[in-house]
């Protein structure tokens, strides 16, 4: 099967970057059985094979039980602040999200990929890194993921983007109204300990931010019949401060590198997982890591994943807060401003943590 990669330029923010269209891996898929498209066979050292996971006894990242946490429980604390510091993954139970938020949220975003391929080409990207497509397309000769995304802005409201959202869905918008909503309140509390736990005040990371911006990505991962050839998306670390994860509760697909290994997550049903971005890596100074992460697919069940991601302002500044370095060595720059890391992050293909050299001092990569 030859596939052709449309050369449909796509702009996003203030000049983000841009990408390549490809075609819906959910509606090719249908008629591949055990033949995979070249663009989408991994070359060989890439391939998720079995021999670079983890063994299962070290395959559990942190949990904690939000409930304690915003109450200050010490324990609490310092296994976030464990957390972030020797994993940059955890998982949060407990954390109010109401199931029927969640329950709605999840079969919303599956109605939408349920969608005939013409219909969802209607809020495709365009002129726009937001709607239905892919990120990260640079060129026809690069390896494809297998999977398909919807990609919109949620916060602030005032820089949404109506056209890339399939409000004619019934249910989509409320569902997603409802349940960022909620995102918003998880995570103004857990930058508030974070915050804590950096040695500033209460409201320090947020003030950060400049202006706090909150995005989602939707991703299906259509069944693949040869699984160990592809990758649902590339390895990569999250540009923002934070990310939030729902995944599907059933399926384990997303991969965390920890100590040179892949170490699959769990599922926890309803839990959200959490990682640390670029964003607060540089803040920190180091302290807190992004982490290369991945997802895989599986031959037989289709996976989602609702991704948020929270942003600063294009004109916040990177770099480590001054009260963090006065004991430290700076090892982050700290003129850059957040526009620029994006146009850099957005102008190579995933390739883990490569785009992070632009954030640190040169005695440091």
């Amino acid at each position: 099967m030859d596939l052709k990669i449309e050369g449909v330029k796509v702009e996003g923010g203030p000049a983000w970057g841009n990408t390549l269209g490809v075609p819906s891996v959910k509606d090719f898929g249908r008629t591949v059985s055990d033949f995979i498209p070249e663009k989408y066979v991994q070359e060989y050292n890439e391939r998720p094979i079995e021999s670079g996971l983890a063994p299962d006894e070290t395959s559990e990242i942190p949990i904690i039980d939000f409930s304690l946490l915003v109450k200050g429980d010490e324990a609490e604390l310092n296994k976030l602040d464990y957390a972030c510091k020797e994993w940059g993954f955890l998982q949060i139970i407990n954390h109010g999200v109401a199931e029927d938020v969640i329950g709605n949220m999840k079969a919303a975003t599956a109605s939408f990929f349920d969608l005939p391929v013409d219909e969802k080409n209607k809020y495709a990207m365009g002129d726009s890194v937001e709607g239905y497509g892919h990120l990260f397309v640079l060129s026809e000769e690069q390896k494809l993921d297998w999977a398909d995304s919807l990609f919109i802005i949620t916060r602030p409201e005032e820089q949404r983007n109506m056209k890339k959202w399939p409000i004619t869905l019934p249910g989509f918008k409320d569902a997603v109204e409802e349940y960022s909503t909620e995102m918003k309140r998880v995570t103004e509390e857990l930058l508030a300990k974070l915050s804590v736990l950096l040695g500033l005040e209460k409201n320090g990371l947020e003030k950060q931010h400049v202006v706090m911006r909150h995005s989602m990505r939707i991703i299906y991962y259509p069944p693949c019949p040869k699984p160990e050839l592809v990758l649902g998306c590339s390895p990569h670390s999250d540009p923002g401060s934070i990310s939030l994860l729902l995944q599907s509760d059933d399926v384990v697909g997303l991969q965390i590198e920890h100590k040179g290994r892949w170490v699959p997550v769990t599922p926890i049903p309803n839990a959200l997982v959490i990682n640390i971005g670029d964003v607060l890596e540089s803040w920190s100074n180091g302290l807190y890591k992004s982490i290369d992460h991945r997802a895989v697919t599986n031959s037989k069940i289709a996976r989602m994943s609702i991704a948020t991601f929270i942003q600063p302002a294009d004109e916040a500044k990177m770099g480590p807060a001054k009260t963090i370095i006065q004991d430290r060595p700076k090892l982050y720059k700290d003129d850059i401003k957040y526009i620029d890391y994006m146009r850099n992050f957005l102008a190579m293909k995933l390739r883990g943590k490569v785009h992070t050299n632009f954030l640190k001092l040169e005695n440091e990569y």
